[in-house]
């Protein structure tokens, strides 16, 4: 079982490394889905969203993010985001950091600005196409335990 995890891991590795171009001038369009009961805040114990998401590399290696997103929750009211934020590529290995800040609107009562971090991969399906899962936070400053949100969130992305 170890052999064939490690052999697994490094086909991922070798194909990520071959396809991975994330030189200046690139641009990306993606959409995911998150949470899908993977994400916890103090109001809300499960949700499931949508985002759409377009970027440009402005450096090796450096992307620059704009994301539109849609998360229904079970318990609490809906909400609408709206993100600026970056990616940072790690040894062109697919690899990912990014930070962001977003606006946050649900209901007539709830707006506020969060700040987030996400870890990811972008695992390369051809020289083009990538699955990208990623580990997100997102910081509120009301209410710090209910609208603080960690989760999970899946996408399809292209790089042009």
């Amino acid at each position: 079982m170890r052999k064939v995890l490690l052999a697994m891991f490094m086909a991922m590795f070798v194909s990520a490394a071959s396809f991975a171009q994330f030189e200046s001038g690139k641009k990306y369009v993606g959409a995911s889905v998150s949470s899908m009961d993977l994400s916890y805040n103090g109001l809300s114990k499960g949700s499931f969203g949508i985002e759409a998401k377009g970027g440009y590399i402005f450096e090796d290696n450096w992307m620059v993010t704009a994301q539109l997103g849609y998360d229904k929750k079970h318990d609490i009211p809906s909400s609408f985001n709206a993100a600026l934020g970056a990616r940072y590529y790690i040894v062109q290995n697919g690899l990912y950091l990014g930070a962001g800040m977003s606006y946050v609107h649900a209901g007539d009562d709830y707006d506020d600005f969060m700040p987030g971090i996400q870890v990811g991969y972008a695992f390369f399906l051809n020289e083009k196409v990538t699955i990208e899962p990623e580990i997100y936070y997102n910081q509120s400053f009301k209410n710090h335990g209910d609208y603080s949100t960690i989760g999970l969130r899946v996408g399809v992305g292209v790089y042009l």
